[in-house]
């Protein structure tokens, strides 16, 4: 096989500026990710496509027949560095050792059914004009990408011998005066979560402060330990502040890390929030970084949100940005979309994230501190609709790009009424009556319904926790300002039915089931009339005891149950987690149905008494409860923003 020697190699351009002309520099834009994460073993095709064989061994991926990198983490999203950088020119370097190659474009817009060939193939080898120069036995080759209307571009490369790729990445070159000055900070909050935040602090060391990257020089990370359980001295260094806090939620938390970042002498110009409790790839936070560098025009102001990836599902794709509805719903702006399927991550790019009353959740959000310095910090709400509500405040625009992700725990099943029903009620009213972001009105209407589905199916625990979110939220906001939200949170936590191993729950009545446990869908029908009858006001309760039969049935536990006919007149229900592994059993009460009933009633009449002076009071108090005077009382810090 023909290897990539030449006797002629030639070395990069000078782009040494004369007297009159702007001096430009090569800026990357992503690397090309040649190691397959390990949690991502299952689903190499989110990285490349090889057809024949294709190892990363030795920081190298050696391979012999076609590997195609159209994938999401290997694809250049051309059409969004065009949208948020106004870059027209994208170049893929390359580091290559071994046989030589063919090299050709590939790209795919959405509505493509298949990828599309771009340009013409090249064969690489040491005597082509793109071969820039030679170092020992690796050729570094730059060829530009080929003009196109596709979302995203990528290359493949075909070896009949056997070839290394070393190195690849994007970049473009752009004037030095239109790279933004980014120094970013990442702020995490963590509660004793160390099986996550503890490897993830070792990773931003080694790969990210330790890499060649432009990020290197102007990033920090800032750890928030709400648990106090951490060893501060020994995880903290040059590049890495770990910060005992008092346990004050993920809003506490993420509150302390803008203020951390605001009043440090680095400089820096945006917050990344975090979670815990994530998988993040290192080339997350370099993509992130280099496009707030290389962003323009109204772009350099603009929040980028990280997509949610699943990890019980990690090639599934659940939300990057969503939207508050006028109902006071959440609502995805995007469907699921899968990672390795070049038609979804090209639908990816295209749809658009820049619409009204957008939000991104904090497991990753990039924030201008020029912003926070406007806007505010978060409110004391402790968990639940914080990022929501800053994203009510702030209304920016969002930017996303393939790649920027993390992976988290999916949200299917994860039912805590605590926080689900409580948190939720109290806080998202508090964000209408500050934010005007949806109609109380409509809100409140919805409060009513999911209070009457919750009673249907005997859910009395959950019902008092919506009513203790509402009856929390009339008291106003010098509550809010005063309550231990961690105290608070105990005392609810209380309240969360508990779910035991199917196993230990009275056998004789699971076996009297109709619905075997982890089947529930079979005896749902998800008809018309069915969603009909759920409209009804109908509830087992008004029925005589003559009418009501001791068999008990099977619902699902988490949040609003879709009842089939089958349960209608039990007076038992054994309540099941989505897979049918852990449950309750719910005995009908008809005094403590009548009592939450009567509970409800009572607070309405309060509501339509005072909510219009409830509402002005929260406003009115909101400048207060963001500013830097009421988080240190709160915190028990005394920090000040810088300049």
């Amino acid at each position: 096989m023909e290897v990539f020697f030449s006797d002629t190699v030639r070395e990069p351009t000078d782009y040494a500026a004369g007297p009159m002309e702007a001096a430009m520099t090569s800026h990357k834009l992503s690397n090309v990710m040649l190691k397959v994460d390990d949690h991502m073993s299952a689903y190499p095709q989110a990285y490349y496509r090889a057809e024949g064989s294709a190892t990363f061994d030795a920081g190298a991926l050696a391979f012999s027949g076609t590997v195609d990198f159209l994938a999401y983490f290997n694809a250049c999203s051309v059409k969004k560095w065009r949208t948020y950088a106004e870059i027209e020119s994208v170049r893929l370097r390359l580091v290559l050792s071994g046989d030589r190659c063919m090299l050709r474009f590939r790209g795919i817009a959405s509505g493509d059914d298949e990828p599309t060939s771009l340009g013409e193939d090249l064969i690489l080898k040491g005597d082509e004009a793109c071969c820039v120069r030679a170092e020992g036995d690796r050729f570094i080759f730059d060829v530009s990408l080929p003009e196109s209307d596709k979302d995203i571009v990528a290359f493949e490369l075909e070896s009949s011998g056997a070839t290394k790729l070393h190195e690849a990445y994007y970049h473009a070159d752009v004037d030095d005066a239109d790279i933004n000055p980014v120094r970013l900070a990442l702020a995490t909050t963590t509660f004793k979560k160390e099986q996550y935040i503890v490897p993830n602090i070792g990773l931003v060391k080694r790969e990210v402060l330790g890499s060649d990257d432009p990020i290197a020089e102007a990033f920090h990370m800032f750890v928030v330990d709400n648990g106090r359980t951490l060893d501060a001295e020994e995880l903290s260094d040059d590049g890495v502040t770990v910060l005992p806090n008092p346990n004050v939620g993920g809003a506490g938390g993420f509150a302390r890390g803008m203020m951390e970042a605001l009043a440090s002498e680095e400089g820096f110009t945006h917050v990344l929030l975090m979670d815990d409790d994530v998988i993040v790839s290192p080339e997350s936070l370099k993509r992130t970084f280099n496009l707030l560098a290389l962003a323009k025009g109204r772009y350099r102001s603009a929040f980028i949100n990280g997509a949610m990836l699943a990890v019980e599902e990690p090639n599934l794709q659940f939300e990057d940005v969503s939207f508050v509805r006028d109902t006071g719903a959440y609502a995805r702006i995007k469907e699921d979309l899968h990672i390795d399927r070049a038609q979804d991550i090209a639908d990816n790019e295209a749809i658009s994230v820049e619409v009204p009353k957008a939000y991104g959740a904090w497991w990753y959000s990039c924030i201008p501190l020029s912003v926070v310095r406007e806007k505010g910090l978060p409110l004391p709400l402790f968990v639940r609709c914080d990022d929501v509500e800053y994203g009510m405040r702030a209304e920016p625009v969002y930017m996303t790009m393939n790649g920027i992700c993390v992976w988290h725990e999916g949200f299917e099943g994860r039912f805590r009424p605590s926080v689900d029903c409580y948190q939720y009620v109290r806080n998202f009213l508090i964000m209408i009556a500050m934010d005007d972001c949806a109609s109380e009105k409509l809100f409140v209407t919805r409060l009513g319904r999911n209070i009457r589905l919750h009673l249907r199916t005997m859910s009395y625990d959950t019902v008092e926790l919506f009513l203790d979110g509402f009856e929390d939220y009339l008291k106003g906001p010098d509550y809010l300002a005063h309550v231990s939200g961690e105290k608070l949170m105990k005392t609810n936590g209380a309240k969360n039915e508990k779910l035991v191993p199917v196993g230990e729950l009275d056998q004789d009545t699971i076996a009297s089931l109709k619905i075997v446990p982890g089947n529930l869908d079979g005896g749902v029908r998800k008809d018309s009339l069915l969603k009909l009858w759920r409209t009804l006001p109908y509830d087992r309760h008004y029925l005589p005891d003559a009418f009501l039969r001791d068999r008990p049935e099977a619902v699902f536990y988490s949040g609003l149950s879709t009842l089939g006919a089958y349960t209608m007149g039990a007076k038992t229900l054994v309540a099941l987690d989505l897979g049918g592994k852990n449950g309750c059993v719910r005995h009908m009460d008809k005094d403590r149905w009548r009592g939450l009933k009567r509970r409800w009633s009572d607070l309405k009449k309060d509501y339509r008494a005072r909510g219009d002076k409830v509402r002005a009071s929260y406003k009115a108090a909101k400048p207060y409860l963001v500013s830097w005077e009421f988080w240190n009382e709160y915190l028990g810090t005394d920090l000040n923003p810088r300049g």
